[in-house]
């Protein structure tokens, strides 16, 4: 990869502006200041010039740090290639998104709920029937239309889900919302160009490796352990993240220790459940771990959204 100077990079101290276009269960967005109150001193200094972070999601700490450090060369990736698929059609032609996303919304708002809702389930139909007809490594002007169809679900599907069964079917319920904000023109746009220059790559979190050294902070949020039988959110792609893909994580969380990276990685407490389950202190023993405070913004039952513990996993 070329060694490039990031071109969102803003000057020390000013506020960024880009934020995640995607609603993401589990985003970071509002942790953001927590996390950055843990952000390895190396990166304010300027000693790491390289950003890793190989569960992409909705990319609320790539924006982050992108914006407010001077960060030359950057790599994102995720298992998920509708995911990646979105990234790069942002990245190569945002003003095509643009376009087709204030058509759809144009067709859309004019709508009463039930024809609303037809049309949502009629347009689900056809982002999974797509999917087998999608080229994912090619880019061609099928993925601007993937790409709208992808954003308008993720807009009107219920609670903001990202989630797909293990067919790779989208299969988000209608999410009845009066006024559902579709498009919001300038922030793909600072979006688009932040990721200019940006390595965007489908995969599993380990394919990094080799882009890793010690000027490098990698930032990991993979799906996270459920604590109880009704939080699981391990079917944002095909693939299961049960905890055999959970110590796999940690094994190599410890290969790129050795390689001198700073390395963050957000996952679940189990201790708020059940406090004499240690799997994570057991799979990251002798490193630090911290707790965040956070909310539960997604479970079937409201009385268990609330505040929670996340926790931080550092080797710094």
């Amino acid at each position: 990869m070329a060694n490039l100077v990031h071109p969102g990079v803003q000057p020390p101290g000013q506020a960024a502006t880009a934020r995640p276009f995607l609603k993401w269960a589990g985003g970071k967005s509002q942790l953001l200041a927590q996390l950055q109150a843990h952000f390895p001193p190396d990166l304010a200094s300027g000693k790491i010039n390289r950003y890793v972070e190989p569960f992409v999601g909705s990319g609320a700490v790539f924006l982050r740090i992108v914006q407010e450090h001077a960060i030359d060369q950057v790599l994102l990736s995720d298992l998920n290639p509708e995911l990646i698929l979105l990234y790069r059609t942002i990245q190569q032609n945002v003003e095509g998104v643009v376009a087709a996303l204030e058509r759809l919304q144009s067709s859309y708002l004019e709508l009463d709920e039930p024809g609303r809702q037809a049309f949502y389930y009629r347009l689900r139909s056809q982002y999974n029937t797509g999917r087998g007809r999608s080229n994912f490594e090619r880019y061609s002007t099928g993925w601007v239309a993937r790409t709208t169809q992808a954003l308008f679900l993720n807009r009107t599907g219920y609670n903001g889900l990202f989630r797909v069964n293990r067919r790779g079917e989208y299969n988000v319920p209608f999410g009845r919302y009066k006024n559902p904000r579709l498009l919001d023109p300038a922030n793909l746009r600072a979006v688009a160009h932040l990721l200019q220059g940006v390595r965007l790559e489908y995969g599993d979190f380990a394919q990094g490796e080799h882009f890793v050294d010690r000027h490098t902070f990698v930032y990991f949020d993979p799906p996270y352990r459920p604590v109880s039988r009704t939080a699981n959110f391990t079917h944002y792609a095909r693939e299961v993240f049960g905890d055999a893909q959970q110590l796999r994580l940690a094994s190599f969380y410890r290969a790129l220790d050795l390689k001198g990276a700073r390395l963050m990685l957000s996952n679940s407490d189990p201790q708020d459940i059940n406090p004499t389950d240690d799997f994570f202190q057991q799979a990251y023993n002798g490193f630090r771990i911290e707790r965040l405070r956070a909310s539960r913004n997604i479970n079937s039952n409201p009385e268990r959204r609330g505040p929670i513990s996340e926790l931080l996993i550092l080797n710094y």
